[in-house]
């Protein structure tokens, strides 16, 4: 596997190694070893399937307390995939990072817990499968709005269809938990 660095510490894009030929193809999705050597350490509690149609955003999401890192992919399909720091104190507080995610690349996406997680379909339809190092707690839920002009998150799309939560967030300046950046 190559492992590509960001801008943002910690998260990185993931590009397995794919072995094909004319019967399809096989990859390793996740191999603790080899994950740990790339900063990406378990252990993983949960693991997530959505399926969304075009046009869905779905972010910007992460849990305070019980913060979750989240190992993201693309089984079916194509999305923008974004990261932000929403680590008070971080010195890349409010940046972010969008990597195209598909069936095709085969890339996955390293979210490290304290940062909020967020991805717009850009196929017809998007299966998204992801693991996480902690467990969904409804209470510890939070979200910054989609399009806040802090973060100025370049998405490809103008009007997202967004769940009544999610169209509700609030802007970060207005968050009422935010994680806590421990250097």
């Amino acid at each position: 596997m190559h492992v590509v660095t960001t801008e943002l510490p910690g998260v990185v894009v993931v590009e397995p190694k794919v072995w094909g030929d004319q019967r399809g193809f096989f990859l390793e999705t996740f191999q603790a070893e080899r994950y740990a050597e790339a900063g990406i350490r378990g252990p993983f509690v949960q693991d997530n399937w959505s399926r969304s149609v075009r046009g869905t955003l779905r972010g910007m999401h992460f849990q305070e307390p019980h913060a979750q890192g989240k190992l993201v992919q693309v089984v079916r399909g194509a999305v923008w995939d974004v990261a932000a720091d929403v680590r008070r104190g971080s010195p890349t507080f409010g940046r972010w990072v969008g990597v195209e995610l598909s069936e095709e690349n085969k890339r996955q996406l390293w979210v490290p817990p304290g940062f909020a997680h967020g991805f717009v379909v850009l196929s017809e339809a998007a299966d998204f499968f992801y693991k996480c190092t902690a467990l969904y707690r409804p209470e510890a839920e939070r979200a910054v709005v989609w399009n806040d002009p802090d973060l100025a998150i370049r998405w490809p799309i103008a009007e997202p269809l967004l769940s009544p939560k999610d169209a509700a967030a609030p802007r970060l300046a207005d968050a009422p938990l935010l994680p806590i950046f421990d250097a």
